[in-house]
């Protein structure tokens, strides 16, 4: 049956309406209000982004001993958080332990009020509020989240003590669920030179990113809820950009401003920050997507062997490029490599937990693993990492760590 009113195909009495009503967006819910947009444009910045934010804090939750790792900072606004991932068994990361980064702390955002902006090379630019953006058809996905600074102090000149979470602490797994970018983009209408977006966040730091377009038309979305509660302030709330397998400050949270463009707009973020620097003084930029990558959790560093006989070795493994095809585990510096079982289902762009069981018989150990992702990939080991680049290079860390393990069992963090 058909509803001659707005020509939406019925299904069922009520207005029940077909589901592929569902892939048209837009068109059921609020769309984009083209009032106000010009005085949006120029207006000042909201209060939100006069002053620092609130700091960083520990997290955790009521009956969970477990706390986000929280460094002692000159400036607590600014900086970063660890989730104690050898703390943790699983996938999905708790919203009170999940890493956070802030550039000048957390804005204290009123939902009502906040509006979010698309403009530049569009057809008509849009204003989308929060309660707008709750009426769109949901897009979910469980998805990986990483800074791309993260395990960055394997390139230290001698192995840094600290455990699992310390080190690589810097990525959370989380199931995300908003609107997809390219609903709201189509509504727009992308103009035909437009290549590139650049991202704007409602933080004192203006938080301002730029991204190919394509990856926008992809699974990008406009993150709402993790783990099925609203984002908490530290995530973004009331809204975010999220962006697969795509380095975290990408993912601007506080989104309130996205500008279609023809190129980058090489702001503060991605050309004095965020880049790589190569040998012979050229940097390589906008390098977005992270490596094929996996940790050893357990047994590591704080985290001794108490005992001879029957462990199980655990860790987590992820990809920027899609799905873990397959994660080996070696006991002897890597000569030999034995492959590990995958906790199913495996899925793209997502934490993939592993595990190998071994019996250890009191020798000395060396405990590695090496991911290799399905479109080949594989985790390099940490000298062929460092070859890539000019010394002191902090961004982008996916080589092969390794733990020691004496006779008296103690772990300890090495290069191998």
């Amino acid at each position: 049956m058909t509803d001659d009113s707005d020509g939406w195909e019925q299904v069922a009495g009520g207005g029940l309406l077909h589901r592929r009503a569902l892939l048209l967006g837009g068109g059921l819910a609020a769309t984009g209000l083209v009032k106000g947009v010009r005085a949006a444009m120029d207006a000042w910045s909201p209060a939100a982004m006069l002053q620092p934010g609130a700091p960083l804090s520990g997290g955790g939750s009521p009956g969970n001993p477990a706390r986000r790792i929280v460094p002692d900072l000159p400036f607590p606004a600014t900086g970063s958080s660890r989730t104690p991932l050898e703390k943790l068994h699983g996938t999905r990361t708790p919203n009170g332990l999940h890493f956070e980064r802030h550039h000048n702390g957390i804005p204290d955002i009123d939902p009502a009020r906040h509006e979010l902006l698309i403009h530049g090379l569009v057809r008509q630019p849009l204003l989308f509020r929060y309660e707008d953006l709750l009426r769109y058809p949901r897009h979910t996905r469980t998805l990986f989240l990483e800074c791309s600074g993260n395990s960055g102090t394997l390139a230290a000149p001698a192995p840094v003590q600290a455990s699992a979470g310390q080190l690589n602490g810097l990525v959370s797994g989380a199931e995300w669920s908003g609107v997809r970018l390219s609903t709201l983009l189509d509504e727009a209408g992308i103009a035909p030179q437009a290549r590139w977006m650049q991202a704007e966040g409602a933080d004192a730091a203006a938080m301002t990113r730029s991204v190919p377009l394509t990856l926008c038309l992809e699974d990008a979305m406009i993150a709402l809820f993790q783990n099925g509660e609203p984002l908490r302030p530290a995530q973004g709330f009331p809204m975010r950009l999220l962006l697969p397998g795509i380095e975290g400050n990408a993912s601007v949270k506080w989104l309130r401003r996205l500008k279609l463009l023809p190129v980058p707009a090489f702001s503060r973020e991605e050309t004095s920050k965020y880049t790589d620097l190569l040998p012979g003084g050229k940097a390589e930029m906008f390098s977005l997507r992270m490596g094929v990558k996996s940790i050893l959790l357990r047994p590591s560093f704080g985290l001794d062997l108490q005992r001879r006989g029957y462990h199980e070795i655990d860790g987590l493994a992820w990809s920027g490029r899609g799905r873990i095809r397959r994660v080996e585990v070696s006991a002897d510096r890597g000569a030999s490599w034995a492959e590990a079982t995958l906790d199913q289902p495996v899925l793209p762009q997502a934490l993939t937990a592993f595990r190998m069981p071994w019996r250890w018989n009191g020798a000395p150990a060396v405990l590695m693993s090496r991911a290799t992702d399905e479109t080949g990939a594989v985790q390099p080991r940490r000298a062929d990492w460092l070859g890539k680049y000019a010394p002191g290079q902090g961004y982008h860390s996916n080589a092969i760590q390794a733990w020691s393990v004496g006779t008296d069992g103690k772990v300890a963090h090495v290069y191998a």
